[in-house]
């Protein structure tokens, strides 16, 4: 598992480029809000608004996402969509995606990029919010290339909940919530696979100024002290 600087603002390098690139994405977002109808109801943001406020959740399994989730969309009105949950939910239709899902999940492999993007899209579609919180998702660059394909937008940010591989075991074996892909054999697989994978997306998104890295250390109100500024900077845009 890589180590990487714990930040409570984009990661960025310390030249005056970097810099600079960082301030223009800045008056990007803003721009972008400036320009839109706002209502004060539900999500904050105008059902007129044509493209959806997407944040992706990255971090490995155990790493408190999920539970920083709920926190981020009680406190700020996101609609939290957690594309674990969305498999889960799948595979308990019986359907014959939810078959193959339950199968790939077994052996500790990524689901298809279309079958999990399918699944984004058809909730964000059927949903009044326009504020999305993307948790577990894109695990991959296949999986990012294929979110950008079909759904035609970008995250407007990436967080990384950045955690030691021990803390995560833990946490995941210490759960108890019955899920099949909580136990240490597929836990050791599902590590690998997010260390092999997901750093190539976490790169991306660092590059592109999009990337907040927080230290899932400590206790889940401690996180989502780290995590409050992030959204409390996007909820001034919106006012």
């Amino acid at each position: 598992m890589w180590r990487r600087v714990v930040s409570l603002s984009p990661v960025i390098s310390s030249s005056k480029s970097s810099l600079l690139n960082q301030a223009a994405y800045r008056f990007r977002i803003w721009e972008s809000f400036a320009t839109e109808i706002i209502n004060p109801g539900k999500c904050g943001i105008s059902p007129m608004e044509k493209t959806p406020f997407i944040t992706f959740v990255l971090g490995g399994p155990g790493s408190g996402k999920g539970t920083q989730c709920i926190k981020i969309a009680d406190t700020f009105g996101f609609m939290h969509l957690s594309a674990g949950d969305l498999l889960r939910t799948e595979i308990a239709s019986n359907s014959e995606d939810g078959a193959m899902i339950l199968n790939t999940i077994k052996e500790g492999k990524i689901v298809p990029s279309e079958v999990t993007v399918k699944l984004i899209q058809r909730e964000i579609e059927s949903s009044d919010c326009h504020k999305f919180l993307i948790d577990g998702f894109p695990r991959t660059e296949e999986n990012r290339i294929a979110f950008e394909k079909i759904m035609g937008v970008e995250p407007k940010i990436v967080l990384f909940f950045d955690c030691p591989e021990e803390e995560m075991v833990k946490r995941v074996l210490g759960r108890n919530e019955g899920r099949v892909d909580d136990n240490i054999d597929t836990m050791k697989k599902r590590l690998n696979v997010f260390t092999a994978l997901s750093l190539p997306v976490i790169n991306y998104y660092e590059k592109k100024g999009k990337l907040y890295t927080i230290n899932a250390v400590g206790s889940v109100d401690e996180i989502f002290e780290k995590v409050r500024p992030v959204f409390a900077e996007c909820e001034e845009m919106t006012q």
